[in-house]
């Protein structure tokens, strides 16, 4: 679907609907309500229904039906974050939940109601397409896209390309199984792409053309694997086709008979260097002038995601100075949440969604119109959401910024623990999700309340913990520093515990450490992992590093005791 620009003088650069685009959207609001209104009368049966309903991103969990809701490489405006503030007071139980997917969930919709959200997301120009399904699923990047000092290359234009073209894609509607891609465009890889389907780095070489390290084959679930590089350097004109024929060996050599199997990872794992060979095959026989990338087409997009109207601004203003000076706790908010801008006198805010005790991802209807409303005053409108659950507002002034602080602090949103040991990813586990085997809320929750000092986790330093409740791994505990997989025992829930996973560029799976714990003993068993990195750890080493250099045994004896 494609759309145009936002011209407003304070809106963020992202496409707009056309008339084109909400006539489609319309047009398929229609036919779910009908299809619904055959549900809800029982014309329809849920095994006839299921199909239709996840190709408008509703789920049936555990309690209830779940709207999954595409938010395209986590960009967001005002408007529209409003607006799922607005669903989520009218149609769900006042909050909703953000995804390592960049998506919002609702977890508690009514079926006969959900037409309804669809109509309300539409307004807004978004939709629920492509949430789910065995379809290119919503494409993430790098939440400091188009801001971030250290960024060579924007990928939300490439990440919008990609998008226009895996929409409604007639040959990768129904692949063997859903299909994630990332794309980040700094050295530093804030977009996890090692551990997905495709992983894109954008970069230039050295005559400054633009062009894409292609990695195939990652991911998480049952069997984790970090991805393989494909390609070294595509260039922009052979992106489109390199991805074309990527998709196409996929479609027609993944394992369709088997569910476990079917993902594009095991197919790489299998093929080896062959599958290299099929996709330049591939491209060799694709009629290249229908897949090549013109770079009128790109300016035309990339022109879409001009930058703000940026002032000239003096980097560290005094203001900020002596606003730090005065207030420890504004001044180690502003260490903790704030991320180095390409424009001076500029920093992207991380609005942490992890507050002690409370559950990682989740923002009531309150706290997203009060970030809209703060996005309109000190970040030109726009808000992204993180991979890692949080949100962001890309684009604010040093000299805003006690400011914007004290807007967060009266939300509860001013919690200064981002990277830290608090700043945990975790599903939704049992308390919601019909393929869980036990609880992840909980134990963040838990982890959290344990960790509560922030004198202490800024002592600890930065730490990733993960917790999925079940080997689907959605809480990606594959790759947290320290990872927590919830199973069940003989009706039991226990925690396996993961060391040294990462999925950034030194990307690793962690390592089992020995026998799970249970959902009691747990938390005490990170504290002893906690312990032992303090006490061996060399002058500004994370806990990550000081796995790695130790190796696991000094870990495996705090747990287990000697051998």
């Amino acid at each position: 679907m494609d759309a145009h620009a936002s011209t407003g003088p304070h809106s963020p650069r992202i496409y707009r609907y056309d008339e084109i685009d909400r006539d489609f959207l319309a047009g398929r609001i229609a036919e779910f309500r009908g299809q619904v209104a055959r549900r809800v009368a029982g014309a329809l049966t849920e095994d006839e229904f299921k199909p239709l309903r996840l190709m408008n991103g509703l789920y049936l969990q555990l309690h209830a039906y779940m709207l999954r809701v595409a938010i395209p490489y986590g960009v967001l405006e005002s408007r529209q974050l409003r607006q799922l503030g607005h669903i989520a007071r009218r149609y769900d139980r006042g909050f909703g939940h953000f995804t390592t997917r960049q998506n919002i969930q609702f977890n508690w919709v009514k079926l006969e109601e959900t037409p309804d959200i669809l109509e309300a997301l539409a307004e807004v120009d978004m939709h629920a397409i492509q949430t789910s399904g065995n379809c290119v699923r919503n494409v993430t990047t790098d939440e400091f896209a188009g801001a971030a000092a250290d960024e060579l290359v924007d990928p939300r234009v490439y990440a919008e390309i990609l998008r226009q073209w895996s929409t409604l894609h007639p040959e990768f509607t129904y692949l063997p199984r859903k299909f994630k891609i990332a794309i980040t465009g700094a050295p530093h890889d804030r977009a996890a792409i090692k551990v997905h389907d495709v992983g894109v780095l954008a970069k230039r070489n050295a005559d400054g053309a633009t062009g894409f390290e292609i990695w195939v084959g990652g991911g998480l679930g049952r069997t984790p694997i970090i991805g393989t590089k494909l390609f070294d350097f595509v260039a922009e004109a052979d992106f489109l086709a390199t991805m074309e024929a990527v998709l196409r060996v996929y479609n027609a050599l993944g394992q369709r008979e088997n569910i476990y199997k079917a993902r594009i990872k095991i197919l790489v794992r299998d093929l080896g260097e062959e599958f290299k060979r099929l996709v330049e095959q591939e491209l060799e026989e694709m009629p290249r002038g229908r897949y090549h990338l013109a770079p009128e087409v790109v300016q035309a997009i990339a022109a879409h995601f001009a930058p703000p109207p940026f002032a000239l601004l003096e980097p560290n203003p005094p203001s900020l100075v002596r606003a730090k000076a005065a207030d420890a706790a504004f001044a180690t908010w502003v260490s903790n949440s704030t991320h180095p801008h390409r424009a001076p006198g500029y920093v992207s805010v991380v609005v942490s969604l992890k507050p002690i005790g409370g559950i990682p991802g989740d923002a009531s209807a309150d706290q997203m119109e009060a970030v809209a409303t703060l996005a309109d005053r000190f970040s030109f409108g726009e808000i992204r959401v993180s991979h890692v659950q949080n949100l962001v507002l890309p684009h604010a002034r040093q000299e805003d910024l006690h400011a914007l602080w004290l807007g967060l602090v009266e939300h509860g949103l001013a919690t200064p623990n981002i990277g830290l040991i608090s700043d945990i990813i975790a599903c939704p586990g049992m308390d919601y999700c019909a393929l869980a085997t036990a609880r992840s809320i909980p134990i963040a929750q838990r982890i959290s309340e344990r960790f509560a000092s922030l004198d202490r986790q800024l002592d600890i330093g930065t730490l990733h913990v993960n917790i999925s409740g079940c080997i689907n791994a959605c809480g990606h505990h594959h790759v947290g520093h320290i990872g927590l997989l919830g199973v069940d025992k003989r009706g039991e829930e226990v925690y396996q515990i993961t060391l040294g996973g990462s999925a950034t560029n030194d990307a690793k799976i962690g390592d089992l450490i020995g026998p799970a714990f249970s959902a009691d003993a747990v938390v005490d068993a990170v504290e002893t992992l906690i312990r032992v990195h303090v006490t061996h750890r060399r002058p500004g080493e994370i806990f990550k590093d000081t796995y790695r250099r130790l190796g696991a045994a000094p870990f495996k004896e705090a747990l287990y005791g000697a051998a």
